[in-house]
C-alpha cells in the first residue's frame, strides 16, 4: 500500500465497529431480521476499494457474489498490524465483510493464526442464520485472510 493511501485507509479502518461492539450489537437486537439490517448498514461503512484492485487476482473464489480482498501490513508503534480492504457487489457479503474486519483488522499476522473465527460466527448466530452458500462464501474470505496473513508472516 502507498503511504498516503495507507494513512487515509488506517484512519478509516479505525473508525469500524470492533467485533466486541458487534457482538454487544446483535444481543441488543430481537431478532435476524434487525441484525441483518445492521450488517447491511455496516457494509455502507467499508473503507473503500478502488476499482483497479477489483482485478481477478484479488477476487475471492467460493463466494456466491463477488468479493475482491486485499491485505498489507500496517506499522503501528512496534506492531505490524494487517490491513484488510474487502468490497462485493452484494449488500449483506459487504456486512460480512465488515464482521471480518472486526474480526481480523489490526491483528498482527500470528494474532490471526490464532483467532477461532467459528466462535465468533456462532455468537453472532451466523451459521444458524446464512444460507449454505453465503457460509461457503464467508469460510472461503476466512481462508483468504488466513492464508494471506500466513504469507505475510513468511515475509517478515
Amino acid at each position: 500500500m502507498k503511504s498516503d493511501q495507507s494513512s487515509s485507509l488506517q484512519n478509516m479502518t479505525n473508525n469500524m465497529i470492533s467485533i466486541e461492539e458487534l457482538l454487544a450489537e446483535f444481543e441488543f437486537l430481537n431478532d435476524w431480521e434487525e441484525r441483518c439490517d445492521f450488517l447491511i448498514d455496516l457494509g455502507f461503512e467499508l473503507p473503500p476499494m478502488t476499482d483497479s484492485d477489483k482485478t481477478e487476482k484479488n477476487r475471492v473464489h467460493g463466494c456466491q457474489s463477488m468479493v475482491w480482498l486485499t491485505t498489507g501490513l500496517q506499522k503501528v508503534g512496534e506492531r505490524e498490524e494487517l490491513q484488510i480492504i474487502a468490497d462485493s457487489d452484494a449488500l449483506i457479503v459487504k456486512g460480512l465483510i465488515a464482521v471480518l474486519l472486526a474480526i481480523y483488522n489490526h491483528k498482527t499476522p500470528e494474532e490471526v493464526m490464532q483467532i477461532d473465527v467459528k466462535q465468533y460466527f456462532s455468537q453472532l448466530q451466523l451459521d444458524k442464520y446464512l444460507s449454505s452458500q453465503r457460509k461457503n462464501g464467508l469460510f472461503g474470505m476466512v481462508e483468504r485472510v488466513q492464508q494471506e496473513a500466513i504469507s505475510l508472516a513468511d515475509q517478515n
